[in-house]
């Protein structure tokens, strides 16, 4: 006998089914009968302590497991949640956002009831405006088809979609599910793909100093082993870029560097820029992955792919998929013992970090402690601020190791998003370096990552304000905060039980901090890294000098 579905359970089915494990979000009255339908599911609720950090939790999720869910309530929370989405949409993460809305009678009749804004389809219009794709369930009879329309859409298209359930649509009865929800990834034209495989195989082969920039679409399309094996079949070194530290293993012989235009270590940026074959496998050339735009690329000398098309210097191929490219190049790529004459230059073996006695802590010794201390059972999280200007050159040495958001660039988002991260990977422990003004931002998550047992490690460099403003322009009142005693929150959240704080300021103290941190893996360690006279990293100030001087042209 087949069982009877209401809509709310054909939506928690297609969410379990697709791999949506955990659902994040917040309660309210609107989407409660939702809530009690996953409650009795085998997907975990996990309540947020607001719906910005439940879509920053959800995006974090994502960027590991494939796929994130966040639930919230209509207007306050919907509204809320807007700049999470934002990011995600900018940075191509997988993200369904499901909205608990007024029931449909409410509507027909425009009553004025509560989180109203203007009219019943105002929020959809403007969900629409940054998702792939959005839905109302107004009907049971056509709701099924448009869940499972919306949620091909986040799958194929790698961006975070929209679905808003009226209260009264939740418990009416609809069809069940025939068979498993597929999903049909774009198609290349097989002529189109052809070609730019021929050309580019051509050129890659008769070039004297090729090298591969693995970017950011990689990570979102899961194509980091396929890429790893034209690399070591082609043996053409390869450069990766902020957004896509880590892509691929950052140990291997063929590695030299991460590429941010003037940015670069000068052998990458020569590498890079004196290539007469330059490979670009997905790569946005934005801002900060550029080094601000300080790049020296000759297009008449690239082959670029990403965003369903190839370039190469003046031909056009549109309608080729970034992994059928990898896929046919690899197969028609002839090895060439490229290294033999030209070894790549990848990063030496770390040094151990020696902390000096009763020596006042600084920036630098900071990060070159941090460094050290990773291992391949941690994923960090770069906080945008002074953590992503001084975290490229750090060793990741496995895929999905590193999480940054280098595009949106919202601080805040990594404290919720490392909520994220444990639960996608229960089997590593997060990092969250981030600076003083970001986590205060979203600082009442770390009460969740308490609740939930996620031992991660926090590293918060407290500078005293919004460090990268001031570099950034003439120091001003706007960037001061209220200092907090930070080490205290583990406590003050009601986590002295599973979680300590550590109040920092020298190289000894630092050290110390990190040898608990490893001997206490099942427990979440806080370190407030006190930096004096408002110190940063080379980055940075790198970062800062360059933006003043655009901002002078």
């Amino acid at each position: 006998m087949q069982k009877s579905f209401t809509v709310s359970g054909y939506l928690v089915h297609r969410l379990q089914e697709i791999g949506v494990n955990h659902l994040f979000g917040v309660p309210g009255d609107y989407n409660l009968d939702f809530l009690d339908d996953v409650m009795i599911s085998p997907i975990r609720w996990v309540g947020n302590c607001n719906e910005l950090n439940a879509g920053y939790a959800a995006d974090g999720y994502a960027r590991l497991n494939g796929i994130g869910a966040a639930v919230v309530t209509y207007g306050v929370g919907g509204m809320s949640i807007l700049n999470a989405v934002a990011g995600a949409y900018a940075e191509h993460v997988p993200m369904i956002v499901i909205n608990g809305a007024p029931a449909a009678r409410r509507r027909e009749s425009e009553a004025m009831v509560h989180h109203l804004v203007a009219h019943y389809y105002l929020q959809l219009e403007i969900f629409k405006k940054i998702t792939a794709d959005a839905a109302m369930l107004t009907d049971p009879f056509t709701a099924p088809n448009e869940i499972d329309r919306v949620l091909r859409s986040c799958l194929t298209s790698k961006l975070p979609v929209y679905i808003e359930l009226p209260c009264d649509i939740v418990r009416a009865s609809c069809k069940a599910p025939v068979k498993a929800l597929t999903v049909t990834s774009a198609v290349s034209n097989l002529d189109s793909l052809a070609e730019a495989v021929k050309e580019a195989a051509g050129l890659l082969q008769t070039a004297a100093n090729p090298i591969i920039l693995a970017g950011i679409e990689l990570l979102r399309f899961k194509l980091g082993s396929e890429t790893l094996r034209l690399v070591e079949s082609s043996e053409i070194p390869f450069a990766t870029m902020l957004g896509s530290k880590s892509v691929l293993p950052e140990l291997h012989p063929q590695f030299t560097g991460i590429y941010q235009g003037g940015w670069s270590k000068k052998h990458v940026q020569a590498q890079v820029e004196e290539s007469d074959c330059l490979l670009s496998l997905g790569a946005w050339m934005t801002d900060l992955d550029t080094g601000l735009f300080s790049i020296n690329l000759d297009k008449r000398h690239m082959i670029e792919v990403g965003q369903g098309k190839v370039r190469i210097g003046g031909h056009f191929y549109p309608q080729v998929e970034l992994s059928d490219f990898i896929r046919e190049l690899t197969s028609q790529v002839q090895p060439r013992s490229y290294l033999t004459s030209h070894p790549a230059l990848s990063y030496q073996p770390k040094q151990p970090f020696i902390p000096r006695p009763a020596c006042e802590l600084t920036a630098t010794r900071l990060y070159d402690c941090l460094n050290y201390y990773l291992d391949d059972q941690m994923v960090l999280l770069s906080e945008p601020g002074d953590a992503f200007c001084a975290t490229p050159e750090f060793h990741i040495e496995e895929a999905e190791n590193f999480i940054v958001q280098s595009y949106y660039c919202s601080i805040g988002f990594c404290t919720p998003a490392a909520l994220g991260v444990s639960l996608a990977r229960p089997g590593k422990r997060p990092v969250i370096l981030t600076g003083d003004g970001a986590f205060q931002m979203t600082a009442q998550e770390l009460s969740t990552l308490i609740r939930e047992r996620c031992p991660a490690i926090f590293v918060l460099v407290n500078n005293d304000g919004y460090l990268i403003e001031r570099k950034l322009h003439q120091d001003g009142a706007y960037n001061n905060l209220q200092m907090w005693r930070y080490a205290s929150l583990p406590e003050a959240f009601g986590g002295s039980s599973f979680a300590t704080g550590i109040h920092v300021t020298t190289e000894e103290e630092l050290n110390d901090a990190f040898k608990l941190a490893l001997s206490e893996p099942g427990r979440l360690i806080f370190i407030e890294a006190f930096l004096p006279k408002r110190d940063c990293s080379r980055g940075l100030e790198r970062l800062g000098e360059s933006f003043r001087k655009s901002q002078q042209k």
